[in-house]
C-alpha cells in the first residue's frame, strides 16, 4: 500500500487558510465565488493568495474601477513627480488606474490633454497647477467639464469662478515661516524670488511676504515692492531673480521653488558670495534629494502627502455621487531648517539695512 498524500489543492487550501487565519472551508467558498463570506474575510483570503504567490482565479481578479486622469504642467520640477506618485498610489489602492498626462513645451495643451482623457472615458480628472491657477485664463473650460458630467479636482490654484474642490498649500503661511526664520537670524533686507504675477500661488506668496515683512521687520508693503522679483520657476529663473535681488542689497532670498533656490545659490557664487555666510537662501517644496545639495537647502516643505490624498478623496466622493460643496482645502506647510541659512554677519557691510 502507498501512503495517502494530500493533493496539491488540499495543501494549497491549508496554506492559504493558515496565512489568512480562517478555515479551509472559508477559503474554498472564496475561491469558488460562493456567497456568505464577509467582505473583510474575503479580502484576507485574497491577500493571503498574493502573499503566498498564488495567482488569483480569473473571476476574482480585481477589475479596474476605471481610469483617472492626472494632468501636470511638467515633470522637470521634482515636486510634480512626487505629487503624481502620492496621487497614483492613493488611486491604485482604491482600484482605479491613474493615467498621467503631462504638458511639455511645444506639446499638448491642458485642453487637448483633457479632451483626450474625456474621450477615453476617464472616471475623473485631477488637475495640478493648471490653468485654474492662472488669473488670466478663461475658466469656462471647467464649466464645460461640468456639463459633460466629468468629476474633477483642482490642486495648487484657485478661482472663485469655478465650482469645484480646490486643494492648496497655505502660501501666505509659508512666507510668514520663511521671513520669521530669516528675521530671527538678523536679516532685515529679505528678497522674494517667484514666478509670473498672474498666478494665484504667486499673488498669495506676495501677500504673505509683505504682511510678514511688515509684522516682523516693520517694512511697509510699498517699501517691500523693490524686494520682490518675478522670473520663471526654473534654475535659470531663480538665478536671474536672485542676482537682481543681491544687487539691491538683499542678504537673504526666499524662493518660490527649490529649483529657483538652487539657481539663487548659483547666482550668489557667481558674485563671489558664499551661502550661507554672505547670503541665506530659502526654497519652497522640499523636493526629493534637496536635503543633499551643497549646502543642504533650508526650505518650506509642501504638504504633498496630505494634499495628494485629499485630492483623491475629494475626487472619489464626487465620482461616488456625494461631492463636497465647492470649497478650498488649505494645508499648512512646514519650515525645514538646513544649511543654506545663517546669521546675517555681512548685512551691514553690504548695505543690508532696511
Amino acid at each position: 500500500m502507498r501512503p495517502v498524500q494530500s493533493s496539491p489543492m488540499t495543501a494549497r487550501l491549508a496554506d492559504i487558510a493558515a496565512q489568512a487565519g480562517v478555515s479551509e472551508a472559508t477559503v474554498s467558498r472564496v475561491l469558488n465565488g460562493k456567497p456568505g463570506v464577509a467582505a473583510a474575510t474575503r479580502e484576507s483570503v485574497l491577500a493571503a493568495l498574493d502573499v503566498l504567490g498564488y495567482e488569483r482565479p480569473v473571476r476574482l481578479r480585481q477589475r479596474s474601477a476605471g481610469l483617472v486622469g492626472l494632468i501636470t504642467p511638467e515633470l522637470e520640477n521634482p515636486i510634480f513627480p512626487a505629487l503624481a506618485q502620492v496621487i497614483g498610489q492613493a488611486l491604485t489602492r482604491q482600484g482605479y488606474t491613474p493615467v498621467l498626462a503631462t504638458q511639455t513645451p511645444g506639446g499638448s495643451t491642458e485642453d487637448e490633454l483633457t479632451e483626450m482623457l474625456v474621450d477615453r472615458g476617464v472616471a475623473g480628472i485631477i488637475f495640478v497647477s493648471g490653468l485654474h491657477a492662472d488669473t488670466s485664463a478663461d475658466m469656462q473650460r471647467y464649466d464645460q467639464l461640468h456639463r459633460q458630467g466629468v468629476p474633477f479636482v483642482l490642486v495648487d490654484g484657485y478661482s472663485p469662478k469655478v465650482r469645484a474642490t480646490f486643494i492648496s498649500p497655505d502660501d501666505r503661511a509659508a512666507m510668514l515661516l520663511a521671513v520669521t526664520h530669516l528675521a530671527s537670524l538678523g536679516h532685515t533686507r529679505i528678497g522674494l524670488a517667484l514666478g509670473p504675477k498672474r498666478f494665484v500661488p504667486v499673488l498669495r506668496k506676495i501677500e504673505g511676504f509683505q504682511r510678514a515683512m511688515h509684522e516682523q521687520l516693520g517694512v511697509a508693503p510699498e517699501k517691500s515692492e523693490e524686494l520682490i522679483q518675478h522670473s520663471l520657476y526654473t534654475l535659470e529663473g531663480g538665478q536671474a531673480a536672485a542676482g537682481a535681488l543681491i544687487e539691491r542689497g538683499c542678504t537673504a532670498v526666499v524662493c518660490a521653488s527649490d529649483m529657483m533656490a538652487l539657481g539663487a545659490i548659483r547666482a550668489a557664487r557667481q558674485q563671489g558670495l558664499a551661502v550661507p555666510r554672505d547670503i541665506s537662501v530659502v526654497g519652497f517644496d522640499d523636493s526629493t534629494l534637496i536635503a543633499f545639495t551643497d549646502p543642504p537647502l533650508t526650505t518650506i516643505r509642501k504638504p504633498v502627502q496630505s494634499m495628494g490624498q485629499a485630492a483623491v478623496r475629494a475626487l472619489l466622493e464626487e465620482i461616488g455621487g456625494t461631492p463636497a460643496p465647492p470649497s478650498e482645502f488649505v494645508f499648512l506647510p512646514e519650515l525645514v531648517v538646513r544649511g543654506s541659512t545663517a546669521s546675517a554677519h555681512g548685512a551691514g557691510a553690504r548695505g543690508g539695512g532696511s
